[in-house]
């Protein structure tokens, strides 16, 4: 039963990742919309926070990031400032960040390997997308022209940006939008690197946690 929950939730965690990742686009373009898209992204943040208290030591650090995150998003609303916004994005990116580090050290300890490890290593490799949209969003509001995006559009910029960290996670790499400055190509190349090492990793800890229980079959 226990496990089942845990599935659940595991589960639960990785759809509101994918639904923040498609709604994205279509919520970031009003004022109204953008008020859903704040309640859509805090569902992964809480889900995420709640799975990472499990782990001893990261209960503190994440529920202090997203508080932080909050209190910085509101503030935003009230002083839409720069700095503002770029602290935003860095305390986001640090809690993605954190997230995806505790949740890799829960998969690395498995020992079989049920569905709720499957939902795990996906909603890790999506956090890794999220973390690094996080720092290319505070770039490119701290320091504009550092990305050059292919539409002109201030509403679709924060989506481009997330667009571009996926396809570069997954090393896809279209070119339509391009890092300028040689800190964010260095920071890009260091994004695409660090998808293929998970893939490579987590496919070797799966198959090694899951020997053990084929072989008692």
């Amino acid at each position: 039963m226990r496990q089942f929950v845990q599935s659940r939730r595991d589960l639960l965690l990785l759809s509101s990742l994918l639904l923040l990742i498609l709604l994205y686009p279509v919520l970031d373009r009003s004022d109204v919309r953008r008020i859903l898209l704040g309640g859509v992204m805090f569902a992964p943040l809480l889900l995420a926070t709640i799975k990472i208290a499990q782990i001893k030591g990261l209960a503190w650090p994440a529920i202090l990031l997203l508080a932080c995150a909050v209190i910085c998003a509101v503030l935003s609303v009230f002083l839409p400032h720069a700095i503002v916004f770029g602290l935003k994005w860095m305390i986001l990116a640090a809690f993605f960040g954190l997230c995806a580090v505790g949740l890799f050290s829960y998969l690395r300890e498995a020992q079989t390997i049920s569905n709720s490890h499957l939902y795990t290593a996906i909603s890790i490799y999506l956090l890794l997308g999220l973390l690094w949209f996080g720092l290319y969003s505070a770039i490119d509001v701290l320091s504009p022209g550092s990305i050059r995006h292919s539409t002109g559009s201030i509403a679709d910029r924060h989506a481009e940006l997330l667009y571009f960290s996926l396809i570069t996670l997954s090393t896809i790499g279209y070119g339509d939008v391009v890092p300028v400055q040689g800190e964010v190509r260095m920071l890009a190349a260091l994004e695409g690197i660090a998808g293929i090492l998970y893939i490579a990793i987590t496919v070797a800890l799966l198959i090694s946690a899951y020997r053990p229980r084929s072989s008692s079959t």
